[in-house]
């Protein structure tokens, strides 16, 4: 199976208008937050785009063997793929391991990482601690606002890749669209929000207690992945950037392919910037075209 995804859009108050305007995201809504290319959820999933099977969810035609043997070892399938355009801050957030997350909220946690797309000048990632902190200290440090001062701020540009562990706190700041791969997973918790409200004028929850237990509280220096080859790496997924033609599909893992720019051709079907294909296990295609373009499996 080889076919193009729609991608489930997502609106949230702090999402602009970039995906729209500048990523081929078709929606009645004013902004988009959120373009979930690759995704499995039952609840948000991307959808077949075109063919005989246009709209129907990608995950009630995949089967395992689509997903592939290196993906044998996962309960559920492994990756979930969004670009993601942030105007304002997000919130000051973490994910919990696999161990916490299914002893205690019943799902698998997240270990994700960002790929920099676009990022306007002064623009900037909270990634971890840039001191030890206790739990105590962190606790005090959320309630009085001054959380952001004991965390590592990294000014990115377009091109860089950063690594986010799972039990790292960090956040996305205003003024950046990138690329996120991450474990199939929507568990977060919310350390602190800036105070905001939504537009029925209420706050977010916060996580604080949950967040607290599940936090590497450990200074951590931010490490820039390759801008080259394969990005990022880990148990979840392996993850290439690749600027030429050439040949897609690996016998034992599925692949998906974004393109974020350019534009290619696989067989009879064109994909322009933001558009993703899913390529099932053992299944080979030639790739051509020129710009760039990011490649998830599962190694």
């Amino acid at each position: 199976m080889i076919v193009k995804l729609k991608p489930a859009l997502k609106s949230y108050l702090w999402g602009g208008k970039k995906l729209i305007n500048e990523w081929n995201k078709t929606t009645s809504e004013e902004t988009v937050s959120e373009a979930w290319e690759l995704s499995f959820n039952p609840e948000s999933p991307s959808c077949i785009a075109s063919g005989p099977l246009t709209g129907t969810p990608l995950h009630e035609v995949a089967t395992r063997a689509d997903w592939g043997e290196n993906c044998a070892r996962f309960r559920d399938f492994p990756v979930l793929n969004k670009l993601i355009d942030a105007e304002l801050p997000l919130s000051i957030q973490v994910h919990p391991s696999d161990g916490y997350a299914l002893e205690h909220e019943g799902q698998f946690g997240k270990t994700e990482m960002w790929h920099i797309l676009q990022a306007d000048e002064g623009a900037f990632l909270y990634l971890g601690f840039n001191k030890d902190i206790t739990a105590e200290q962190f606790g005090k440090a959320v309630a009085d606002g001054s959380i952001t001062q004991y965390l590592n701020k990294v000014f990115v540009k377009a091109g860089e890749t950063y690594f986010i562990p799972s039990g790292t706190v960090h956040a996305i700041n205003g003024g950046i669209t990138l690329f996120e791969i991450q474990q199939n997973s929507t568990l977060t918790y919310r350390v602190f929000d800036y105070n905001r409200k939504d537009a029925n004028g209420n706050t977010r929850e916060l996580h604080v207690e949950k967040a607290k237990v599940v936090t590497n509280l450990s200074a951590c220096a931010p490490v820039q992945n390759p801008t080259e080859g394969v990005i990022g790496k880990c148990e979840y997924f392996t993850v290439r950037l690749c600027r030429e033609s050439g040949e897609i599909g690996e016998e034992k893992s599925f692949v998906s392919v974004t393109v974020t720019d350019g534009r290619f051709r696989v067989g009879d079907i064109a994909l322009g910037k933001g558009e993703t294909l899913f390529v099932s296990a053992g299944e080979r295609a030639r790739i051509e075209g020129s710009g760039v373009y990011i490649v998830t499996s599962v190694e």
